[in-house]
């Protein structure tokens, strides 16, 4: 088998990931030249098109995809082992991507992190449930953050702690006079809700369903910022998990609902990478912090 150039590779990868050979070059500290030279040695050598050009913006072919989803586990294994060996040496070093479904759980277990760390530099995202795990999957975060475990042998999961799920409304709602609430209180109410991939969402829903109630749901909102602010100006009910409720003096928690609904975040990584030095610092310290033995 002839034998593969890492460089190429690398070039390769970058200029897939960022879409242009300029970018790639600056990324990868070289010559765009250099870039665009080693991309031509792979096509020309194995007789294969790589990108469709476009200008200066550059689009993977459908077999430049397929190399991709290779070189893209190649180049994070040379960052874990580069880390792995800077660990060794002295205290954590690198760069640690995470993925959340919001700041409310993850902020402390950064803070905790950072004092523990204060030399790796931590990128966070956000975005729901369903595409933290993509970009866990796809190898474009190291840990992510979701309210569910993850049922698929790649991953490892680390639950972390039980929320109840709280619904707050305009001021002056006439719900806001109960001591308490049932689900069936909830009948024929207007609800502004996260969009499908929320996994608040899919609990309230699923419980509303089992329970027979049916509620008004015309409204749906992108994120939880978006959700308050329309119940502010009365569109509906929210819900919304306790630690992620935010006081705002236009709106009033609702009483506490019975029975009470939960959501149980999880820390997700893939399981490959599970002890890459500092995915498994994160995790110990989660772990310390309120989590409980995790499952692969």
């Amino acid at each position: 088998m002839e034998d593969l150039s890492f460089a190429e590779l690398r070039a390769f990868d970058a200029a897939a990931r960022h879409g242009s050979m300029s970018e790639a070059a600056r990324v990868l500290g070289c010559r765009q030249p250099t870039i665009s030279a080693h991309i031509a040695s792979l096509e020309n050598r194995y007789g294969v098109e790589l990108f469709h050009r476009r200008g200066r913006r550059i689009e993977l072919t459908e077999f430049g995809q397929l190399l991709r989803d290779a070189t893209q586990r190649l180049v994070q294994a040379e960052a874990d082992a580069a880390a792995l060996l800077h660990g060794a040496r002295c205290q954590y070093v690198g760069r640690l991507q995470i993925a959340a479904i919001g700041p409310y759980n993850i902020t402390p277990l950064l803070a905790r992190f950072r004092q523990a760390h204060p030399q790796v530099q931590v990128a966070v995202s956000l975005g729901d449930s369903r595409r933290v795990v993509d970009r866990i999957g796809n190898y474009e975060g190291d840990i992510g953050v979701v309210l569910h475990v993850v049922d698929d042998p790649r991953f490892y999961s680390l639950p972390y702690r039980r929320q109840t799920l709280v619904l707050f409304a305009r001021r002056g709602h006439p719900l806001a006079e109960r001591e308490s609430l049932a689900l069936a209180d909830l009948e024929g109410q207007e609800f502004v809700l996260r969009e499908d991939g929320s996994s608040t969402r899919r609990v309230f829903e699923g419980a509303l369903k089992a329970a027979g109630v049916n509620i008004r749901a015309s409204l749906e909102m992108g994120s939880r910022e978006a959700v308050r602010e329309a119940v502010a100006h009365g569109l509906g009910l929210g819900v919304v998990a306790d630690t992620a409720y935010v006081p705002d003096p236009r709106l009033v928690r609702l009483p506490p609902l019975r029975p009470s609904l939960h959501t149980h975040p999880h820390l997700v990584c893939l399981a490959e990478r599970r002890q890459a030095p500092l995915i498994a610092g994160f995790l110990a310290l989660a772990g310390e912090a309120g989590g409980v033995p995790g499952r692969a």
